[in-house]
């Protein structure tokens, strides 16, 4: 294998065994402190040497709800941006090879969506609008049920990120090693935030896809 290829399935892996665990479905019939008490002095995510990051002190600021609904957006970003950096690798690498569009899509991943075929497009929104949509029906009250200085309110047993989803059961039963999993994917969403950015901003400046900069 060339270093690129070797290089390509080892950051699969680890983007993949990172997040494996991402939408796992809490017990609601326990109680622990990363169920159910939320606040900056439990809460999972600090690691040292910067502890917990709140330079702006948005969360000391935030009452328990808005806490977890900073939280949600995180973790949801994170899991997207994960899914993003993984697709810039994969989309360039397989480009001119893939079995979809008769593999005439090319270039730099920024370009890739443009390139869809009319009809493709609108498939992916109507996808995305209902993964986001059974989201919002398993951790948001619905709005009726809300009161109006309570917008997007969170369900009261909802953890953030915890949309019930985890087919391979990676999920621990134990406090400690669930906080340090919830943790584990946070830091990895964060660098995947930074990464997917970096990637995007990189190919918007020289045109270059990011594999072709792996490559020279």
């Amino acid at each position: 294998l060339n270093p690129t290829t070797t290089m390509m399935k080892l950051t699969i892996a680890s983007v993949l065994i990172g997040s494996a665990a991402a939408f796992a479905p809490a017990p609601m019939a326990k109680t622990s402190s990363a169920m159910n008490a939320f606040s900056i002095d439990n809460m999972p995510g600090a690691l040292a040497p910067m502890g917990f990051f709140d330079p702006l002190g948005f969360a000391a600021k935030a009452d328990e709800g808005t806490l977890k609904r900073y939280r949600e957006a995180e973790v949801t970003h994170g899991r997207v941006a994960m899914l993003a950096a993984l697709g810039f690798l994969v989309g360039e690498a397989v480009e001119g090879s893939s079995f979809l569009f008769d593999a005439q899509i090319s270039g730099p991943a920024i370009t890739h969506f443009t390139q869809v075929p009319g009809g493709w497009d609108a498939f992916i929104i109507v996808f995305i609008g209902s993964a986001e949509a059974q989201r919002a029906q398993i951790g948001w009250v619905d709005p009726a049920d809300a009161s109006y200085d309570q917008p997007g309110l969170l369900r009261e047993n909802y953890y953030p990120g915890d949309i019930g989803f985890d087919p391979l059961g990676l999920k621990p039963d134990d406090e400690e090693e669930l906080n340090l999993m919830i943790t584990k994917e946070l830091q990895n969403g964060r660098l995947a935030m930074l990464a997917a950015a970096g990637f995007l901003a990189q190919e918007a400046v020289d045109g270059k896809g990011i594999i072709e900069h792996f490559s020279s």
